[in-house]
């Protein structure tokens, strides 16, 4: 597991990362990929972006993939390259039961222990979850081309 000499490993700073922009910008529901990283970035608690953070943005801390390795519970993909933090009752991939959902505050800054306490407090009460047959919305749009999806509904019962 990566760590700097502070001790923070990649996804606890990944989680770190979500949960900043989550609390920056409680409108928004999800980040895409690189903006996770970008404000992981922006916090700089490691002095560099370690070569590990984009595999556990996209795949090693995302519950609802199957795990490949890492285990974590974290974030949760709504949509292509689309993330937020984990809920309790958000679809997980059954390998990832039972795994870290978000740090230990023996394991980051003291000056992240507060967004532990609203991730417990706040965030996993919350009930607005992402459905996930809408999480698939625009997954085969590459299938129509440039054509919209009317006009290929046209097309094929031959109204066009």
């Amino acid at each position: 597991m990566s760590k700097t000499a502070f001790g923070v490993k990649v996804a606890d700073e990944v989680w770190i990362a979500t949960a900043l922009l989550h609390r920056e910008q409680p409108e928004r529901e999800e980040f895409s990929l690189k903006e996770i990283e970008q404000r992981l970035r922006q916090e700089n608690l490691t002095g560099a972006v370690r070569a590990g953070v984009y595999p556990h943005i996209s795949v090693h801390c995302v519950a609802n993939v199957p795990p490949n390795p890492g285990r974590y519970r974290m974030l949760v993909a709504t949509g292509p390259s689309r993330r937020r933090l984990f809920c309790e009752g958000d679809p997980a991939h059954p390998r990832r039961d039972g795994s870290k959902t978000h740090p230990r505050r023996a394991d980051i800054p003291a000056g992240y222990h507060e967004l532990i306490d609203w991730y417990e407090q706040e965030w996993t009460t919350r009930v607005a979850h992402v459905d996930p047959l809408l999480a698939l919305s625009g997954r085969g749009r590459s299938l129509w081309g440039t054509e919209s999806i009317d006009d290929f509904v046209e097309r094929v019962r031959g109204e066009r």
